[in-house]
């Protein structure tokens, strides 16, 4: 998909006219007095919470931010493999895929041994290795995400848009509130022009700071970033240029004798490149902004390390000087680290509110993402009172963790591009290579693995699915569906509406026979008083509205006859009872994909994977492990009322 030849336009490319193609956004009115989930910051992060949120229209959610409307030019543009499919989850995956400009491989330069001043390409590299994801990486502008989400939010039961032109001023808790109560309050200041130097006031149960490095949210809980400070100054632009560099349209990475490193990507429309170039070392303290460094100047430093290459720059549709710095905060919520056992958190922090680091391993945007897509399921659940509020505990222990080890890699990343111009050390082209093929799942986002908590078990269980690595997100695979011979891919079934799935792979015995552990599971599940599906659902609610049951068979198709199948797996739903004929699958050996020998699935004894809303695998078990099934939820969840 080819756009921006004749300049850089904002919005959707499939609209013809320019001047439609960026939709209205932003609700009118004040925001509201109280609300279950306040937002702040209509970043990637802020938007991904409320598109979550959205689904639920029973939450009352406000999304407020500083800016005066929406996003048209963005900042980042990496999209990563797990990225893709969370955003699968919220039905948007294909128009981005469409849209976006795929990376495919990873080309690497270094100094000409003959000729120094001038470079060569000495490597390149498949970026993404084969069958880790079914999406690839891919690279879209930010703002273009932005309007995803923000039509994800649109259309929704709770038909949600974000109030602009709101700026933070303080921020309360009210020690003596219940836990039940609006009990944090936010005092907005109005900054359009109509309603300038006006405040309102919002009183919430929860408030989720996505406001950015200088987060205001952050200060108000008392959390500040720690780590290293910026000594190091990059400059990063847009551009429509021509050039005779062959792989322009290639993620490049450049290392040139004596003019620092730059990096190439390349954006969607087939004519927009990003280039980021090494600019200089800045002293103890010392801020960029001093430097005065101006777009001649990056577009200059980039000339240079392009050599002998010509790099003709058209038009800069956006550009930027940064600094390089590693910061984390000790905590991403209010909670005291002693007493969580009776202080449970109210506030939140995500994204570069509670991270920051350099964007050359492009995983600012997606773990920001990561952050509220693991926070939004927690706090629907809690609201809804399907689950008790001690697991919005888990949302800290489990991104801080993220983060920090993300902070490590890109310190040590940052450090290997930039080799030659820091510290005197020498060019090793080839350890930059081996460097980024080793780490190549960090960067895919797919090496995620949450320790063992409430929501993730112990993996007593893990030899009966060794391809379904309990605390790593549950990776998809081809499948045919049973009720209508579709090939499908069975991870896309998890959709961001809150629910808990379990798929019981059937073992070697005939799934329909009235004595398998196949029937036994579902007869449990639907008819036992500890069943955790009866248990948690509310008698008048579809009964996969909280747990969603799904079973795949080791059989082809066309060997299994539906209408025997447990009726757990036809449920009947909706106003006039209707079946489901969406829940059994098969392996898909038309195409040679048996996803039991691509997981490593034990075939004689099978087994049920727990899969949370988050798409991250909660446990394995046995097919009859019915008491420890029930035991898994009841750790966190609330019997329906």
């Amino acid at each position: 998909m080819q756009f921006h030849l004749n300049g850089f336009e904002a919005g959707d490319p499939e609209v013809a006219d320019p001047a439609e193609r960026v939709r209205a956004s932003g609700a009118f009115g004040p925001v509201p007095a109280e609300v279950d989930v306040l937002i702040i910051g209509c970043g990637p992060a802020g938007l991904n919470l409320a598109a979550q949120l959205s689904a639920f229209p029973d939450i009352k959610t406000c999304i407020v931010e500083q800016k005066p409307g929406r996003l048209l030019l963005g900042q980042a543009d990496g999209i990563a493999c797990r990225t893709m499919e969370m955003f699968h989850a919220y039905d948007f995956a294909e128009r981005v895929m469409k849209e976006a400009c795929w990376i495919n491989e990873t080309t690497f330069w270094k100094p000409d041994p003959h000729k120094p001043k001038t470079i060569v390409r000495s490597g390149r590299v498949q970026d993404v290795e084969d069958g880790l994801s079914e999406f690839p990486h891919v690279v879209l502008n930010q703002a273009r995400v932005h309007d995803h989400f923000l039509d994800v939010m649109r259309r929704s039961a709770a038909k949600l848009e974000p109030y602009y032109a709101r700026r933070v001023l303080d921020l309360r808790i009210d020690p003596a509130a219940r836990f039940e109560d609006h009990a944090v309050s936010v005092r907005l200041e109005r900054l359009d022009p109509s309603h300038e130097g006006r405040f309102e006031t919002v009183k919430a149960r929860y408030v989720v700071g996505c406001d950015g490095a200088r987060s205001t949210v952050r200060k108000a809980i008392g959390q500040e970033l720690h780590g290293d400070s910026a000594n190091h100054a990059w400059g990063v632009m847009d551009v429509l240029a021509v050039t005779d560099f062959p792989d322009i349209r290639f993620k490049s990475l450049i290392q040139s004798a004596s003019d620092g490193s730059g990096l190439i990507i390349p954006r969607e429309g087939g004519y927009l490149v990003r280039i980021y170039v090494e600019l200089t070392a800045l002293e103890a303290g010392e801020r960029v902004a001093s430097r005065k460094i101006t777009a001649d100047d990056v577009v200059a430093k980039a000339q240079r390390i392009l050599k002998p290459y010509t790099l003709d720059v058209k038009e800069i549709a956006w550009w930027s000087v940064y600094e390089i710095g590693q910061r984390l905060a000790d905590k991403f919520d209010d909670a005291p680290v002693a007493g969580t056992e009776t202080r449970l958190p109210r506030v939140f922090i995500a994204g570069d509110a509670c991270h920051t680091h350099s964007p050359k391993a492009g995983q600012g945007m997606n773990v920001s993402m990561q952050d509220t897509f693991n926070l939004g399921w927690k706090l629907a659940a809690v609201l809804r009172k399907r689950a008790a509020p001690h697991l919005l505990h888990t949302y800290s222990a489990e991104r801080h963790a993220v983060a920090k080890e993300l902070i490590e890699f890109d310190r040590e990343w940052a450090a290997i591009i930039a080799s030659g111009n820091r510290h005197g050390e020498a060019l090793d082209p080839a350890k930059t290579q081996d460097y980024f093929v080793r780490h190549g799942r960090y960067t895919a986002g797919t090496a995620t693995h949450y320790p063992p908590s409430i929501l993730t078990a112990e993996p007593s269980h893990q030899h009966l699915a060794e391809g379904f690595v309990i605390g790593k997100r549950f990776p998809s695979a081809p499948v045919i569906r049973l009720g209508d011979a579709k090939p499908v891919h069975l991870g896309h079934v998890v959709k961001a509406d809150g629910r808990f799935r379990l798929f019981a792979f059937a073992g070697a015995e005939d799934p329909a026979a009235a004595n398998s552990r196949l029937r036994a599971l579902c007869d449990f599940l639907a008819e036992a008083g500890d069943s955790p599906i009866r248990k948690y659902t509310a008698k008048d609610a579809d009964i996969d509205s909280v747990i969603d049951v799904r079973a795949v068979f080791q059989q082809a198709h066309r060997d299994l006859a539906l209408e025997a199948m447990p009726l757990l797996l036809m449920p009947r739903k909706g106003r006039y009872g209707l079946r489901d004929y969406e829940k059994m699958f098969c392996p898909d050996l038309k195409a040679g994909h048996d996803i039991f020998t691509m997981r490593g699935i034990d075939r004689a004894m099978g087994c049920l994977v727990i899969v949370r809303p988050d798409q991250f695998v909660a446990q394995v078990l046995p097919l009859d492990a019915h008491g420890q099934l029930a035991a898994f939820f009841d750790r966190f969840m609330l019997p329906a009322s």
